[in-house]
């Protein structure tokens, strides 16, 4: 497992540059506290995408209770996110937000290649960067 390589402090001005967890595209992250409601902004290219900034939080809260490595099951909105996973967990009813954390309709999902990679930079996750079927779990201090 390597650490996700990351410049930056998760500012607009200065964001995380990140790769997503097979390490085949790069990304920039950071945290928009000010906007209604406070996001994680997620810009791949020209595309921007927002998560509830409590994202981060509840994510490595879940983690920690889970205890154990969590598949990531990355999946676009419109499909269907396996069960058992962090994309599942990221929109399921039963989550501290009652439903996706993704903040735009049609741009919801991927919340398991975008998501992880923070916690990981944040040092309060560990993930693995495989080419396919990648986990990850609560970092132990």
């Amino acid at each position: 497992m390597a650490k996700t390589k990351v410049k930056g402090n998760g500012t607009q001005a200065s964001p995380w540059l990140l790769e997503t967890p097979p390490g085949k595209s790069e990304y920039s992250a950071y945290r928009d506290e000010a906007s209604d409601p406070p996001a994680l902004v997620v810009q791949v290219g020209k595309t921007q995408l927002r998560y509830a900034l409590r994202c981060i939080e509840d994510l490595h809260a879940m983690l920690v209770e889970h205890g154990d490595w969590m598949p990531l099951g990355s999946a676009d909105e419109g499909k269907e996110a396996k069960a058992g996973t962090v994309e599942a967990w990221g929109r399921a009813g039963d989550n501290p937000v009652g439903g996706y954390y993704g903040l735009k309709k049609g741009l919801r999902g991927r919340f398991a290649n975008y998501v992880p990679p923070v916690l990981e930079a944040l040092g309060l996750a560990e993930l693995e960067h495989n080419a396919r079927n990648n986990r990850m779990r609560a970092r132990s201090n």
